[in-house]
């Protein structure tokens, strides 16, 4: 794939517009003004505000899709043009954004090879974002949504009016993506598929280094390498000291940590774990800047705000600017997120696929819950590979649940192999927590819950497949009024 951009006008159309790394990049080309197109197969809201902004989106990907940015001129006749009309229409077709999930086999990713556009993937265009920018972006494991969320927030509300890109959607600007008109840019950088080593921003944050994608990396050293990449990148390197590997392994420029015996550049001390937020008092190089109140909770929130703080730091804001926009911060969706109410019953959406993010998740539930209130915790697998690779991990990722109703993986495009299955991990699970229950489907799982959820259950939907779909319709099922029978 070809890696250079054009921001002077040339089109750009996105193979799988509406995910959610595509569809922020679309969001903040289609704002400069730069002609957008693309296609995805399951039209969402995502894509309706994109065309509400102007971007033309595509039901269907398909060959012809292509021919948008051509309406004068048949696909055909360039194709049997002369060199120079050739050479000449070319210039107006579009460059191609692909993600990692489009293969060789999509019909448009073959005509646009046939007509010979640039085809570019997305981390090229967030990488020459990144660049046109006073950058910010954010990489690790696990907060990464969360962190970006938490920057862009702060940097917004101290009115910096930053552009945004992160892999979540966000209340405050609506969506996933946001334009400002600052020189100043906060992005969620991923390494799942190795291209966070395009990556050049003039601030990095590393919040932690795990094996997460076993589908790309086959270990750990290998995603080292790969931050280590992006580190070098970095004009200034801010990481958490509390992952051993980031400490072990990097030199970053600012470093924080919970912990204030590891001597890290910014630190907290009376800290105050509650269910409804943390305080805690947050020191710089030895020195109390001040106290910090969240309402996100749990240890890994507090982390990912000391990060926050970093940065604000370090672009001259003063400590009370920075506590007072984290104060208001409210979280990215699919992060401990509050989805209604039915019968007593709290429903809570997150996005935690990985052992490491099972265990945050749970402890913050378990935080929350009040006394006698059970935790029931809802999950369903996220790729063979990461199931099978942390199996035993998992396993053991659920003590603080008091029930677990597991369904089975969601593929998320990788063939069943028949190495693993829901049951298996099920099994594994039972020998750390015996409150462990299998329903395969999601429309058994519906059922199970509808019979065995009871008032005062904290229910939490855990993974980052489908199994959120399930919600609406369980709480619009609980909240019908029984009907009486003589």
């Amino acid at each position: 794939m070809s890696n250079s951009i054009d921001f002077s006008g040339r089109p750009f159309h996105f193979i799988g517009i509406g995910g959610i790394g595509m569809s922020a990049l679309a969001y903040v080309l289609t704002k400069r003004q730069l002609p957008v197109s693309g296609s995805d197969l399951r039209p969402n809201h995502i894509t309706h505000k994109l065309e509400s902004l102007g971007a033309h989106i595509f039901s269907k990907q398909e060959a012809n899709n292509l021919e948008f940015f051509l309406p004068q001129v048949e696909t055909d006749a360039i194709l049997l043009a002369s060199p120079e009309k050739l050479s000449a229409a070319k210039t107006t077709l579009p460059q191609v954004i692909c993600s990692t999930a489009i293969n060789s086999s999509n019909l448009e990713y073959k005509a646009a090879l046939a007509l010979g556009c640039p085809i570019l993937h997305r981390s090229d265009v967030l990488a020459a974002l990144i660049a046109d920018y006073h950058s910010i972006a954010v990489a690790g494991t696990h907060g990464k949504t969360t962190t970006s969320s938490m920057i862009g927030y702060m940097l917004l509300q101290a009115g910096l009016d930053p552009t945004i890109l992160v892999g979540g959607e966000v209340k405050a600007w609506e969506g996933n993506a946001r334009m400002g008109e600052s020189p100043y840019l906060v992005a969620e950088a991923d390494e799942s598929d190795g291209s966070l080593v395009k990556h050049a921003p003039e601030i990095g944050i590393i919040t932690n280094i795990e094996l997460d994608h076993p589908d790309h990396y086959e270990t750990l050293e290998e995603v080292v390498n790969t931050f280590q990449t992006f580190a070098q990148g970095c004009k200034t390197l801010i990481g958490s000291i509390d992952c051993d590997t980031v400490r072990d392994r990097f030199q970053p420029t600012i470093s924080y940590s919970l912990n204030p015996d590891k001597g890290a550049d910014y630190t907290v001390t009376n800290i105050d774990y509650r269910a409804d937020g943390t305080t805690a008092l947050v020191w710089e190089k030895g020195k109390a800047l001040g106290l910090l109140t969240l309402q996100l909770l749990s240890h890994h929130n507090l982390s990912n705000s000391l990060a926050a703080v970093a940065v604000g730091r370090l672009l001259g804001l003063e400590f009370g600017e920075i506590a007072k926009g984290l104060a208001t911060f409210e979280g990215a969706r699919r992060r401990f997120e509050f989805r209604g109410e039915a019968t007593g019953i709290t429903f809570i959406d997150d996005y935690a696929h990985h052992p490491s993010e099972i265990r945050a998740t749970l402890a913050a539930a378990r935080l929350q819950a009040r006394p006698g209130q059970r935790v029931v915790a809802i999950f369903q697998p996220h790729r063979y590979s990461r199931t099978l690779t942390f199996l035993e991990e998992f396993a053991a990722s659920f003590t603080h649940a008091d029930l677990v109703v597991l369904t089975d993986i969601y593929s998320a495009g990788e063939l069943d192999l028949g190495q693993v299955s829901g049951q298996d991990l099920a099994d594994a699970i039972s020998k750390h927590n015996p409150q462990v229950v299998y329903q395969p489907t999601l429309s058994l799982i519906s059922e199970f819950l509808l019979q065995t959820l009871r008032p005062g259950d904290l229910a939490l939907f855990l993974g980052a497949g489908n199994l959120n779909q399930t919600i609406p319709e369980l709480i619009t099922t609980m909240s019908e009024p029984a009907i009486a029978t003589s």
